[in-house]
């Protein structure tokens, strides 16, 4: 486990311009999924919690025992504002890694949101106070608090590297974790893809028009 004498220099790490984080939330997780040759793309079972949830920050990495909350909580007093804290709980979804405490605590903290590789809770109040959750599962059964954990660690997130810094966008489709040291180019790729699809389905829907 990270120990309080090593929590400065393990969440020290460099993060994305605020600028580009927004260039590439503008964009559907879908585009930029092509833009990285399809790569890059979490586990679709990864999912929002609660309906029109949108995520976009840098990677506040946790990795965390199957259904152990440990290090989200250690998270919560280190990771910076704007972060999406992404959590690597291996799948399990036996019991949520967190809920409605938890989200009150990020919005005080600022926090982006939360992506769980692992299952959450409070769906509802979650969504009221929107909160931005991604995870694999719900359920109603809560987590065990024991450790062991790690944080501003690189992890396995859905099937996908991620390091602390990368930028992670969640939409209505999911995931995507955009390598920090390539998002430049990535969300110059994405830009492309979009611009061509918004070209092609506005020539689709000027047939169809046409046509009537």
């Amino acid at each position: 486990m990270t120990t309080a004498a090593d929590t400065s220099t393990a969440t020290d790490f460099d993060r994305p311009a605020p600028e580009l984080v927004a260039r590439l939330a503008a964009l559907p997780a879908a585009n930029i999924g092509d833009a990285m040759e399809r790569l890059g793309v979490a586990d679709s079972a990864i999912q929002a919690i609660w309906p029109g949830a949108k995520l976009a920050g840098p990677a506040f990495t946790v990795w965390v025992a199957a259904g152990d909350n440990r290090g989200i909580h250690e998270s919560l007093a280190v990771a910076q504002p704007g972060d999406v804290v992404v959590v690597a709980g291996g799948g399990d979804t036996s019991r949520a890694l967190l809920g409605e405490l938890i989200g009150e605590r990020a919005i005080s903290a600022g926090l982006a949101g939360f992506a769980l590789d692992g299952a959450a809770r409070d769906a509802e109040v979650l969504g009221e106070i929107g909160l931005p959750v991604f995870a694999r599962a719900t359920t109603p059964a809560g987590p065990y608090k024991n450790g062991p954990s790690r944080i501003a660690v690189p992890v396995a997130f859905g099937g996908v590297p991620v390091l602390p810094g990368d930028i992670v966008i969640g939409d209505s489709d999911g995931v995507v974790v955009v390598p920090r040291d390539q998002a430049e180019r990535i969300a110059e790729a994405a830009e492309a893809v979009f611009a061509d699809e918004a070209e092609r389905r506005a020539r689709i829907v000027a047939e169809r028009a046409a046509a009537s």
